[in-house]
């Protein structure tokens, strides 16, 4: 018999409640929660290792987030009708709660920590990915394996004007802000959003109204920890310290590695200089040890050299930055590095941009393509078409590597997810017609990569005549803190990441901020040190805007002569099955002789029509051909007619597109014909006028004669009665 379950329940806000608990299920993982809110349900789980791995120099730590499709009753559209690898949802959720949980575990551990998260029950309403964190920090929290403290995830959405927390897909569709913030008690550890041009005052409000949510989620945990009767966290073996070893190290090298940190010297040069100090200490310890030619260091007294030299470049760059505002290229705190950037440089895409900050550069395309070219992103709860995606790409001679292909990464992935939905927030609205691919390819990276793809995206955007209003840019701020001091760095390069304690990417036009990603390494951000660092990032974000607007100042008014044409028409309702045609006859037909491409699907109660082509004729001929279809026509309109069939009585005619009538005998000529034989002959053009419908069949009456001089003397016309006699 399971043992009674450990539940506390507590209000998110408008008396939506939320409940975790622990003791039902996954009972022999080291900790395992359900958190559920309506009917939504995530099950986490954790466990770690005992003891490291033998060798183990970095903290193993793996977040998967897994949804089941059984989960909103659903079967998968794979061909093997399971769950596959994680989709790109799947991943940024992953994203999000390991980059929460990673500084939370202490420096010197080690061990393998695998967190688990399923979405085991689906609420159409209830977004899951905000919860996610809190399950898995609820696990480790009911487990004994070694955290510093407790953390939680909201997201806030501005609806109508009012923050809300988790609000629900209903209510998101009409959020103009949409932020997911991770948070201890005490401080902010992650941040990731974006918005319709947010000020930086909205943001920091947002923020403020997501931390005291938190901490109410904080202390529902530390509750749920003590009713699970947790006393404390295991012990674990810490790496192997030799503190005269680390003395002698800092004392041989230190002047060396100041002095090529302080040179102004390029990623590679102050690499290579950082490399043959490395060597230089190896051969001086060699020589304390008095080890002859040849000989190797002790395998531990190697790995601690490696250790001690990397803390050692640490400390020395951090030093003098904190103290002298000096960083590893020279610039002072704020300076952007030199920009450089170019439209058009391709021939063949429909746009494309080359943009380069310092060491950074990405070049960019744009291509322009159907609805049918529409991206479909599944989830258990829906799935949706995006007529707008961007994609990617880091390839390893960026940063001058040798690495296998094996294709995007998750780092990749949540990068081209940032610059997209900075980019999303500037593009056409419904009536736009075409589906666009952004494609950014990483040429060489030196630091904020993700900012090159916004800027370059950007960039070729308006090359290829998508319509964005405005321009967005992007900048990545750092952070170097020790006790009470901080600096904050503009445009941070790929070591000052690395050394650095925070990673703020802000993404924005001149008006607001689009986007956000911020990533803590340290225990926490005040609120204080984030209002500063968004004030220095719109400073940079102003400088880069414009430059860019030097590059191209506005989208261009046209699509470029080589990338397709396309038109969207909107019709009524009832025109989609003429349009269509039985058995799609008669839109195949269009297609056929147009070589257009066209697709047709009811929004709204109203037909959507998107024609495609790369010849700019096959549009307007389609176009011509399904307005014509559409069209009602009007008594005394005239039309260029088209002879179909002779008939003893007459001739029918297309006069529009679909739509015939009869030009009556008595309606060719002012003259009285006995045949049309010789006069009219099927294929044949005529001018005619609509004179009437008939009311009684609803067909139409045209006229030829009408259009003509009409001579002094000619025959009564006959009456209605005897057009029918005739017929």
């Amino acid at each position: 018999m399971l043992q009674q379950p450990i539940r506390k329940t507590f209000d998110i806000g408008d008396g939506r409640m939320v409940t975790i608990e622990t003791g039902r299920l996954a009972r022999q993982a080291d900790g395992a929660v359900t958190v559920s809110c309506g009917n939504c349900m995530i099950l986490a789980t954790v466990v770690a290792n005992q003891d490291p791995r033998e060798g183990q120099s970095f903290f193993p730590l793996s977040v998967d987030y897994q949804e089941k499709f059984a989960a909103a009753g659903r079967i998968p559209g794979s061909f093997f009708k399971r769950e596959a690898k994680l989709n790109d949802y799947e991943v940024l959720t992953s994203r999000l709660i390991d980059r929460a949980l990673r500084p939370l575990f202490p420096e010197d551990y080690l061990c393998d920590v695998q967190v688990l998260v399923t979405l085991i029950s689906s609420d159409s309403e209830i977004m899951p990915d905000a919860m996610a964190c809190l399950a898995a920090s609820s696990a480790l929290a009911v487990s004994d394996i070694p955290i510093k403290e407790i953390i939680s995830e909201v997201r806030v959405s501005r609806v109508d004007g009012q923050f809300v927390v988790n609000p629900t897909r209903s209510q998101m569709e009409r959020s103009d802000l949409d932020f997911i913030i991770a948070a201890t008690d005490k401080n902010l550890m992650m941040v990731e959003g974006e918005a319709k041009e947010c000020s930086e005052a909205d943001l920091c409000k947002a923020l403020e109204i997501a931390h005291d949510a938190i901490r109410i989620q904080v202390k529902a945990q530390e509750e749920l920890r003590d009713l699970a009767g947790v006393k404390g966290k295991r012990d674990y073996k810490k790496p192997a310290t030799d503190e005269a070893l680390r003395d002698k190290i800092y004392a041989f090298a230190q002047p060396k590695v100041y002095e090529v940190a302080k040179g102004k010297l390029g990623k590679h040069e102050r690499t290579d200089r950082f490399a043959s100090i490395k060597d230089e200490v190896i051969n001086f310890l060699k020589q304390d040890l008095g080890l002859a030619e040849g000989e190797s260091l002790p395998e531990l007294t190697k790995k601690l050299t490696s250790t001690y030299y990397g803390d050692l470049q640490y400390d020395v760059v951090r030093e003098m930055i904190l103290n002298e505002r000096i960083r590893l290229d020279g610039r002072d705190l704020e300076t952007v590095r030199s920009l450089d950037m170019e439209v058009d440089i391709l021939p063949s895409p429909h746009g494309s941009s080359l943009f380069t900050r310092g060491e950074t550069q990405s070049i960019t395309t744009v291509t322009l393509g159907t609805p049918m070219d529409e991206l479909l992103v599944e989830s258990a709860a829906k799935s949706v078409d995006s007529k707008f995606y961007l994609h990617y790409n880091f390839p390893p001679f960026s940063t001058g590597e040798v690495k296998m292909m094996r294709g995007q990464s998750r780092r990749e992935i949540g990068h081209g997810n940032l610059a997209q939905r900075s980019l999303k927030q500037m593009m056409p609205g419904g009536d736009f017609p075409y589906t666009v691919r952004v494609v950014s390819d990483i040429l060489e990276s030196n630091g904020s990569s993700s900012m090159a793809t916004v800027c370059a995206g950007s960039l070729a955007l308006m090359d290829a005549g998508v319509g964005i209003p405005k321009h967005v840019s992007g900048v990545a701020m750092g952070l170097i803190s020790k006790g009470d001091k901080f600096a904050i760095l503009t445009d941070i390069l790929g070591d000052e990441d690395h050394l650095g304690d925070m990673d703020f990417k802000v993404t924005g036009t001149r008006e607001g901020i689009c986007g956000v990603q911020m990533d803590i390494k340290v225990d926490g951000l005040k609120m204080e040190v984030m209002q500063q660092a968004l004030d220095q990032a719109r400073r940079a974000r102003l400088h880069i805007l414009d430059h860019m607007y030097k590059a191209i100042a506005e989208s261009r008014s046209e699509v470029k002569p080589h990338a397709p044409r396309m038109v969207k028409l909107f019709i009524d309702k009832e025109f989609i099955g003429a349009v269509i045609g039985p058995g799609g006859k008669v839109i195949q037909e269009i297609q056929r002789e147009t070589g257009a491409t066209i697709s047709l699907e009811e929004i709204n109660n109203r037909g959507e029509v998107s024609i495609f082509s790369v010849n700019k004729d096959g549009v307007e001929k389609a176009v011509s051909w399904i307005k014509g279809i559409v069209a009602v026509p009007q008594v005394g309109d005239v039309y260029d007619a088209v002879v179909k069939s002779i008939m003893p009585f007459g001739a029918f005619v297309e006069f529009m597109p679909g739509k015939q009538g009869l030009v009556h005998i008595s309606e060719v000529s002012w003259r009285r014909l006995e045949t049309l034989e010789g006069l009219v002959k099927e294929g044949d053009h005529m001018k005619v006028k609509l004179i009437g419908t008939d009311p009684k069949s609803g067909k139409f009456k045209l006229s030829r004669k009408i259009l003509m001089p009409k001579p002094e003397s000619a025959p009564r016309p006959p009456h209605d009665g005897e057009e029918e006699s005739n017929a």
